[in-house]
């Protein structure tokens, strides 16, 4: 690793674009745009992507980046992403700093920085445990397409063979980047990076921070600054553009004729009118009550109200409005500070930018307009906030006719919720759905029944669902907080795509084929035996190395009989007397045995003395067992063999082990299939 030393952008200096693995900045006299400090209006930088050569920068992402990352491994990339993460953790004290520029509070940006690295963490370990150490990703089971098992079909992802484009919202500068740009890499796919302009500044520090780790291959990450319009026109069907923004943005994106003829593969995140629902249960005086309105609260101010999962829509049963307004009102009072990030004790800052405040003021208007009334708050400019700042205070509305138009319509992006009331759980299943499509709702109930009805009802109108009780709301990650090990996306005009989820988000950077031939060349593609398949006998394979262990290794033991006593002498040192194994006139009134029969763990007992090998050697333990399944009774009489085949072989990186994965069969003396099974053993490299 080759630690460079990166350097701060000056206040009022053009924000620089990484392109073609190199630093580039407009020509003098370039058009240029300002940013603004959020909370006092003075200049903190320019932003100016004049004169870029966009077309080179896609170009250089299908060579060099691709290359570059086509050389790794799944499990190669998730280690670099740990490495940037431990690095990233190191200076993020100084990306803090920057961000109290964006209006963040030192709680939002812990969410944007450490959740965006947290995402790193993640990523890396998910990718390392639940992807093979190879390039390609072997999807569900094998299908066998012939009688005589020559001829099969499996399907398979490999990365796709452009660019991703990552377009991202101003409110996360860099969880945003990072939670695009992680499942990207381990994919094996280089990214381009285009921020929001508002705060784009913060995004270009953690890339230069990125890039002076050392860690990333060439290649593998661009950073634009700037306007970036004609950046899909030179992409086509091997590459994928991620959004996250406003509806009407993305809409005119995925009119674009790439997208819509050309095959460039879109997801987008964006609007959506977010609801909790108080359940019927959940009275004042109640732990999901208080858990409600702090709920509410935090979604109001957190990040001033500027997320995409903020709670815009409180749904509470009738007769209990004024209640939560009264409850809502007391904790802002009491807990909500708003002022400059950066003055001991503010707890809510402003907004991105004047113009944000504009918009939020306008769409907190025409809520007014639309039958809203405010019963929280005011339009006005905080008390004591700067005026050249984009302060907003949180603002409650009530709508007294709860199918409104503007309440399930109007998003006003800021600290901005309004209050409606249902008459039973179909009403708030239908209030919810009304809003076209969400990322998330809130149910707050400690009823299960109620806790039934209202997610069944509205999960297929939302991408998350949070259940919020008495039992998990001190350790719930909350409701605006997408994690990722669970899918962040909804249908409608949440946008109607995903992002993270684990593994899924790497998946939706590689194409997904079915290959068909026999088992010889599915093997080969692969990676992993398929069953008929070549395989290799003579030494033991528990006699192997790692490194020289091959897929196709193979192990045929002979046949053991099973008698009655050995099943009755199971039973009684297990404490197993289960009557098909104990009761003859019992277990022969079974339709699935024909008598008393040997215990299933009897006979993988028994199987893995046949297949050992006793002395010592590589194999250091075994890991696991996996996809058991028993297809054919043995009585007393019967005798069993097994088989056991090198399936698949995973290195491990930072270990001098691997894991490897058999594939055993077990046979009865008929040549009939009694089980069949994965073992997971630990062995050595060498």
């Amino acid at each position: 690793m080759t630690l460079l030393e990166p350097t701060t952008v000056a206040p009022s200096t053009v924000v620089p674009s990484y392109v073609k693995d190199a630093w580039w900045s407009p020509a003098e006299g370039a058009k240029t745009q300002s940013v603004l400090d959020a909370s006092t209006g003075a200049e903190v930088a320019k932003v100016s992507a004049d004169g870029l050569d966009l077309a080179a920068v896609v170009e250089h992402a299908r060579t060099v980046g691709q290359a570059s990352l086509g050389k790794l491994t799944f499990h190669q990339r998730a280690l670099l992403l740990k490495q940037l993460a431990q690095y990233l953790g190191g200076v993020k004290e100084e990306l803090y700093e920057l961000s109290a520029s964006t209006g963040a509070t030192k709680r939002d940006s812990m969410v944007d920085i450490d959740g965006g690295i947290g995402v790193l963490f993640t990523l890396s370990s998910k990718g390392r445990r639940e992807m093979p150490n190879s390039q390609v990703y072997v999807d569900g089971d094998v299908e066998a397409l012939s009688r005589d098992g020559s001829f099969s079909g499996q399907h398979i992802y490999t990365r796709i063979p452009g660019v991703a484009c990552q377009i991202n919202a101003f409110n996360f500068p860099v969880w945003g980047m990072l939670e695009k740009f992680a499942p990207a890499f381990i994919a094996g796919v280089p990214s381009i990076v285009k921020p929001a302009t508002p705060t784009g500044y913060l995004t270009e520090a953690i890339v230069r921070h990125m890039l002076a780790s050392g860690i990333l291959p060439a290649g593998s990450l661009q950073f634009v600054s700037g306007s970036a319009r004609d950046l899909i026109d030179h992409l086509d069907y091997r590459d994928l553009v991620g959004f996250t923004g406003s509806a009407s943005t993305a809409r005119a994106l995925k009119s674009h004729p790439n997208i819509v003829h050309g095959g460039v593969r879109f997801t987008s995140e964006t609007d959506s009118l977010n609801a909790a629902i108080l359940g019927p249960d959940a009275v004042a005086g109640t732990p999901e009550f208080d858990a409600y309105v702090a709920s509410v609260v935090t979604e109001m101010t957190s990040k001033a109200g500027q997320k995409c999962t903020s709670i815009r829509r409180v749904i509470v049963p009738a007769g209990m409005r004024d209640d939560i307004v009264a409850a809502v009102t007391e904790r802002v009072g009491k807990r909500v500070s708003i002022g400059d990030p950066r003055t001991e004790g503010v707890t809510m800052g402003p907004l991105a930018s004047m113009d944000q405040r504009g918009e939020v003021l306008s769409s907190a208007a025409r809520l007014v307009d639309g039958g809203g009334r405010i019963v929280m708050g005011s339009l006005d400019a905080p008390d004591g906030t700067d005026p050249a700042g984009a302060f907003v205070g949180p603002l409650l509305l009530a709508f007294d006719d709860a199918e409104s138009a503007a309440v399930h319509e109007i998003e006003a992006f800021g600290p901005v919720a309004s209050i409606i009331e249902y008459d039973n759980l179909d009403h708030a299943v239908a209030l919810a759905a009304l809003g076209g499509g969400s990322l998330v709702a809130t149910v707050a109930t400690h009823d299960p029944e109620v806790a039934r009805a209202l997610v069944l009802g509205i999960a297929a109108h939302h991408g998350r669902v949070l259940m919020l009780d008495r039992d998990d709301a001190r350790s719930s990650t909350g409701h605006g907080s997408p994690v990722p090990h669970l899918v962040h996306g909804g249908p409608g005009r949440a946008g109607g795509s995903e992002e993270l989820g684990g593994i899924r988000s790497v998946l939706h950077h590689m194409q997904r084929t079915a290959i068909q031939g026999s088992p010889d060349m599915l093997t080969a593609i692969t990676g992993e035996w398929h069953t008929g398949a070549m395989v290799r006998t003579g030494i033991h394979p528990f006699r192997k190395s790692l490194a020289e262990l091959r897929v196709g290794d193979q192990v045929a033991s002979g046949l053991r009989t099973v008698t009655l006593d050995d099943i009755s002498a199971f039973a009684e040192s297990t404490g197993d007397k289960f009557y098909a194994h104990t009761d003859e006139e019992a277990a022969a009134a079974n339709p699935f045995f024909p008598g008393i029969v040997a215990h299933g763990y009897l006979l993988l007992s028994w199987a893995a003395g046949l297949f050992v090998d006793a002395a010592p050697g590589p194999v250091l333990a075994n890991s696991g067992l996996e996809r058991l399944r028993f297809v054919t009774p043995v009585a007393a009489g019967d005798s069993i063999r097994v088989t056991l085949t090198a399936k698949r072989i995973t290195p491990r990186e930072t270990e001098e082990y691997g894991e490897v994965r058999w594939d055993a069969v077990l046979h009865n003396q008929n040549d009939e299939v009694v089980a069949t099974y994965d073992v997971l053993t630990l062995v050595a490299k060498v």
